[in-house]
């Protein structure tokens, strides 16, 4: 007869595959917690210590951590010698493994939780039985995976669990441990030390897409375990999301994250705003937002940090768009947008993600920070010209400074009753993104004159400056730092503009 052990913490499913193991002729071996619920499902099962002659100690840490289960599991069954010793100190062999582990990570996200409860959630016993089946795959199934119990059952009817099979399963235990491993080693990892010597991932694929960002290039999105992240992504309707989709909805979530008090709206294209707005209300948010650039929003993505009703995305269904996202939709927004049937609308929650490490993917290694999380509080901000804002122009500097945190550098951007006129990106110089934040407010028809400009870095030069006084910038907010800080400011006063210095850099490369 051949022999199964189970022993799980998730008991999801695994009644009815010990007992598809019993149909089968199979003989169920279990420990503890695993033990009582297939007892009580009137699932016939030998306990653990009837097979080790070895009870369970030291609480629960010490139970399958003996010879008779690694022996068991370990011996290879085309090597004779293996087999006679198995048969010399009266071990069974195990044909088939079901293990999963403690729930460390779950353990770990919950609030407050105490650094004993977390110990106690690492799993010794599972770990090591895992990679004693998974080493000996060849002679042993090994099941890490609640979804794959039906797919293991159904193969084992069909006689056709062969070695591609095994091994496959195998390759997915090793992948399981990793992880596993990788999680207790970051929480173990002191924060004060800096940033790690050694990093660990762990992704999940949640969805194969067409291509990568060209025909021809494979891609795929893969997740973390980070709340409020693309994990919780949901798609409501439209066809499937690109590769390119998926970079702007990331962005332009983030963008509206920066107003997490008040309707935002941000239309994003190739990665970058090229509308972004507040207002009291999603529907004037968005129709803001269009002004700044609408023939650069065309078959754009617009993301919004409020529920979208019926009158918004019937103003979206005016022109064509690729993707609209929210953390919500209304019943007659839906409906409202399934008149356009391909455009994707998707549900994401808002946020920016918790404090932690950016990493950007080089030839043979990453770069790694911290992740860029802005400061948008104005309790350091420094008045370093002559002339101070007009309440108005205070108004207008604060969305500019929050919106400019969103477009690629060289960043400088025009706005004006809090909603972008004119938006000048990865330039090589500042002057240019002066003078193209410039020219795109004039080609759209919007009058740079009293508008305020925000610019992500501090100008190196007083040029800048100087071209948006000629375009009748009146109010200009910076972080500041240059060794020519005082000739800009000298440019400053001599056009009579007031100049707010942050001392903050919001730079993205």
């Amino acid at each position: 007869m051949r022999r199964a052990l189970i022993s799980v913490s998730d008991k999801r499913g695994i009644v009815p595959f010990a007992q598809g193991l019993i149909d089968l002729g199979w003989e169920i071996i279990s420990t503890g917690g695993t033990h009582a619920a297939l007892r009580q499902a009137g699932v016939p099962a030998t306990p653990v210590e009837a097979v080790t002659g070895f009870p369970e100690i030291l609480d629960g840490r010490v139970k399958t951590l003996h010879p008779a289960v690694h022996a068991a599991l370990l011996a290879r069954r085309s090597v004779p010698e293996h087999m006679e010793a198995l048969r010399a100190h009266k071990i069974k062999p195990i044909d088939l493994l079901a293990v999963n582990l403690y729930p460390f990570r779950e353990t770990v996200a919950k609030p407050h939780v105490s650094f004993d409860d977390a110990i106690e959630n690492i799993d010794i016993g599972g770990p090591s039985m895992l990679r004693s089946a998974a080493k000996n795959h060849e002679s042993v199934i090994v099941v890490v995976d609640p979804q794959d119990y039906p797919y293991v059952l159904t193969m084992l009817r069909n006689d056709e669990l062969d070695q591609a099979c095994r091994r496959a399963l195998a390759a997915k235990v090793f992948s399981h441990t990793a992880d596993y491993d990788g999680a207790i080693a970051r929480y173990l990892t002191p924060a004060e030390e800096g940033l790690p010597g050694r990093i660990q991932f762990s992704f999940e694929r949640l969805m194969e897409l067409r291509y990568g960002e060209n025909p021809g290039q494979r891609a795929a999105l893969y997740v973390d375990e980070e709340p409020r992240g693309l994990r919780d992504l949901r798609q409501r309707q439209g066809k499937e999301l690109s590769f390119n989709n998926i970079l702007d909805l990331d962005s332009a979530m983030w963008t509206v994250s920066l107003w997490p008090t008040r309707p935002a709206c941000a239309i994003i294209k190739h990665n970058t705003p090229c509308g972004v707005a507040v207002a009291p209300t999603a529907v004037e948010a968005f129709q803001k937002a269009l002004t700044c650039d609408p023939q650069s929003a065309f078959g754009g993505v617009v993301a919004f940090n409020t529920v979208v009703d019926r009158t918004t995305a019937e103003a979206l269904t005016e022109m064509f768009l690729e993707v609209v996202a929210a953390p919500s939709f209304h019943d007659e927004a839906l409906r409202a947008l399934s008149l356009k049937k391909n455009l994707r609308a998707v549900e994401l929650p808002v946020g920016r993600g918790p404090a932690g490490l950016d990493f950007k993917r080089v030839r043979g290694g990453l770069l790694v920070q911290d992740r860029f999380v802005p400061d948008l509080s104005d309790a350091e901000w420094q008045v370093v010209t002559r002339r101070r804002p007009l309440e108005a122009e205070w108004t207008d500097l604060r969305f500019a400074w929050c919106a400019v945190a969103a477009v690629k550098s060289n960043a400088v951007l025009l706005a004006r009753d809090e909603k972008t006129i004119g938006i000048g990106a990865g330039q090589m110089s500042r002057v240019d993104s002066s003078f193209l934040a410039v020219h795109k407010a004039r080609q759209q028809g919007h009058d740079p004159r009293g508008s305020v400009l925000a610019s992500d870095a501090f100008f190196p030069f007083p040029d800048g400056v100087d071209e948006a006084a000629e375009a009748g910038v009146t109010a200009i907010i910076q972080p500041g730092g240059s060794v020519r800080d005082a000739e800009v400011i000298a440019a400053a006063d001599r056009h009579g503009l007031a100049m707010v210095v942050t001392g903050k850099r919001q730079f993205r490369h």
